[in-house]
């Protein structure tokens, strides 16, 4: 059930959407070890973002999983979605911020049920 949600000041058309949502499934996937098929990833453009005073091409993520994080594991994470969003829309991987979330089964909601 890794989850991943993105937010950019950037505009994103349903193209370039498409692209990032692909590529950071397949990254998300291969880095945590777990299926495709658990994975979600969520983008949002055109977000009113200011970082270090500035309105250039800005970034924010949340990734929350239950395991398969962690320090050997975020700094991958992290580079390869700073990677993608550094491709597909300029934003440096300066301008970016990454929250990482290690979540209990019993506090994520799946099917009408938690894991």
């Amino acid at each position: 059930m890794p989850t991943l949600i993105l937010s950019t000041n950037v505009p994103v058309d349903a193209v370039v959407a498409a692209d990032i949502l692909k590529d950071c499934s397949k990254a998300v996937a291969r880095i945590i070890g777990k299926p495709e098929s658990y994975v979600m990833v969520s983008i949002n453009g055109s977000v009113p973002m200011s970082f270090a005073a500035s309105e250039e091409p800005a970034a924010y993520g949340e990734l929350v999983s239950i395991g398969g994080i962690g320090p050997g594991v975020n700094g991958k994470l992290s580079a390869a979605v700073a990677e993608i969003l550094e491709t597909k829309l300029s934003v440096t991987s300066s301008r970016f911020y990454i929250k990482f979330e290690d979540v209990k089964g019993n506090n994520f909601g799946f099917n009408g049920s938690t894991f």
